[in-house]
């Protein structure tokens, strides 16, 4: 079978979702109210809360919560077969994630721009909204230490990115002068950016010097360094303080002078990305060579699927950025279905070309399952197939290879970095907020905060060892940030479920994805931390996992059972809960 057909037949639903289901959740549901002020008018600041044009806010939250993991999991989960894959996608983006996404920017919109955890103190108590901080500050971390580590070895195994996406940071921050102080144009501006990155990803993809290569700086693969580390841990480590550096940097300067152009010129880079292999698509027209179904898998997709998938289907990390960041930068109530669904609709779309990339790049079906020999197999080759796959779709176009290859790890990069600054930022705000409700008031200044998120980031991302050597924590950290993801949105669609029943109105929309989500996370999370990560089972016992999930896994179930007695409870008055 074509590609294409899988193409054309997720479209058709993405366009169902965001034409038909959001309006109906937009006028019926959350109703919309034009004429609401919302924080980034009533509280704005200049630095969080700044009033900003919904392409730009879309542009921001969309790379934000595009960032590695919509890649990453669907590359991963063709391992059980490419049906249940796509199923998920097309449906869990249409009625879970656009629901979640939509829903949590408009509750936080209506409590003065806060935090869905902090919007849990005013529906389910105090006690509970302490635990589901802490929760969150477990995710971001994990986020923080996953993409960190995703970006470093990118930038190992593509040097030729590297420069493009260190001189998008000195253009953005000169869109956000010129189009902040001087009232220019933000899209011309961002194009011109975003073709002079894409002019350097040509010209490094071709010649060497221009190529960061920093494991060749120290000799190459297989060469010792300072304190006996290979060229290869060296590199990793000196790419980690970087980035560390950077978003110390960016989450801490007003939102206009870099986080919303950068962000703006990656929506871009986005929708030129999914041109590029959309159009490819098209013109090579390639065949679906992996099973349907996988009768063969060493782990069940039953329910692990719905926890490899999370960006793309449904991420509790975008409630994060809806109520963290978005909702500070809305201005204009309407806005927030085309922020929060269609932000939803553009990631489906992402993880959909990211499932046929690699499900039509091998040559026979035998290729494909010698490469997907197991789940372990899938999780650390699922990335490269894609970044290979996506450059064949793009050749499709006349694009060599070599150069396809590289804008793809640019545009990763691109997102994940935007990711990882945002999740910086949201982490620092938790910070702060516990510092204040524990009376430390060290811990509400922006920069001690920041300092605490940074190097607690590094140290996650660093010290373990694993299966890749130094540094191994992203990696060891990610079956875990599946779970802890997938629990955050389902806990976060029960918060808006009692807001909604708050407010007197339908809330099925709402519960009914909730129910399915907890359902499968618990499930998945009570079998990984009983079964597989304390070692009472056939593996070995994985501490870091065990004692990261047990914590998540207690604090969850309490929060759960508090909603759901609070969500039983006799319908209040409606109360807006508003600013």
């Amino acid at each position: 079978m074509s590609g294409i057909w899988l193409a054309v037949a997720g479209m058709i639903v993405f366009t169902f979702g965001y034409r038909l289901y959001s309006k109906f959740l937009a006028e019926k549901i959350y109703k919309l109210d034009a004429t609401y002020v919302t924080p980034a008018h009533k509280l704005q600041d200049g630095v969080d809360y700044v009033p900003t044009n919904k392409f730009v806010l879309w542009g921001h939250h969309y790379t934000s919560v595009a960032g590695a993991a919509p890649i990453v999991g669907p590359a991963i989960a063709v391992y059980w077969g490419w049906l249940p894959a796509v199923l998920w996608v097309l449906l869990g983006t249409v009625f879970a994630a656009g629901v979640h996404d939509f829903g949590t920017l408009v509750v936080s919109v209506r409590n003065k721009g806060q935090s869905i955890g902090t919007i849990a103190d005013k529906l389910i108590g105090q006690r509970a909204k302490i635990l589901f901080l802490f929760i969150i500050l477990l995710l971001v971390l994990m986020v923080n230490a996953v993409f960190a580590w995703v970006i470093a070895n990118l930038f190992i195994s593509f040097p030729a990115s590297v420069l493009s996406v260190f001189i998008q940071i000195p253009l953005a921050i000169y869109i956000g002068y010129t189009v902040y102080k001087k009232k220019g144009n933000m899209l011309l501006l961002s194009v011109v950016a975003l073709a002079v990155m894409y002019g350097t990803a040509v010209l490094a993809s071709y010649v060497p010097f221009l190529q960061i290569d920093l494991v060749s700086y120290f000799g190459g693969e297989g060469s010792s360094t300072l304190f006996g580390m290979s060229a290869t841990s060296m590199a990793f480590l000196i790419w980690i303080a970087i980035l560390m550096v950077y978003v110390y940097i960016a989450s801490t300067l007003p939102v206009w002078k870099l986080l919303q152009p950068r962000d703006y010129i990656n929506s871009h880079q986005l929708v030129v990305g999914l041109l590029i292999l959309y159009l490819g698509l098209v013109f090579t027209n390639p065949t679906i060579t992996a099973p349907v179904t996988n009768g063969n898998a060493d782990i069940s997709w039953f329910p692990l699927l719905f926890i490899t998938i999370a960006c793309g289907a449904i991420s509790g990390f975008h409630g994060l950025v809806s109520s963290g960041t978005s909702s500070k930068q809305l201005n204009n109530e309407k806005d927030a279905r085309f922020v929060g669904y269609f932000g939803a609709v553009g990631e489906g779309t992402l993880a959909l070309i990211t499932i046929i990339a690699v499900i039509t790049f091998f040559p026979t079906a035998g290729e494909f399952t010698a490469t997907y020999s197991s789940f372990a197999s899938a999780s650390s080759s699922g990335l490269n197939v894609f970044v290979q796959g996506a450059s064949v779709l793009a050749a499709g176009l006349g694009i060599p290879v070599q150069v396809a290859s590289t804008i793809v790890s640019i545009i990763i990069v691109s997102f994940a970095a935007t990711t990882l600054d945002s999740s910086v930022r949201l982490m620092r705000y938790i910070i702060a907020e516990l510092g204040s409700e524990y009376n430390l008031s060290p811990l509400t200044k922006t920069h001690v905060a920041t300092t605490v998120a940074v190097l607690s980031s590094a140290a996650l991302t660093l010290i373990p060892q694993g299966p890749k050597g130094f540094g191994s924590g992203g990696y060891l950290l990610w079956p875990l940030f599946g779970t802890s993801n997938q629990l955050l949105a389902g806990i976060s669609l029960l918060l808006i479920s009692i807001w909604l029943k708050n407010q007197g109105r339908n809330y099925l929309p709402t519960i009914i994805p909730m129910a399915f989500l907890m359902f499968m996370t618990m499930w998945a999370l009570i079998k990984q931390v009983v079964l597989e990560w304390s070692g009472v089972g056939a593996q070995d016992a994985n501490w870091l996992l065990f004692i990261f999930g047990a914590i998540i896994l207690m604090f969850a179930l309490w929060i759960t059972f508090t909603a759901i007695s609070t969500l039983s409870k006799k319908t209040q008055q409606p109360s807006d809960l508003s600013v």
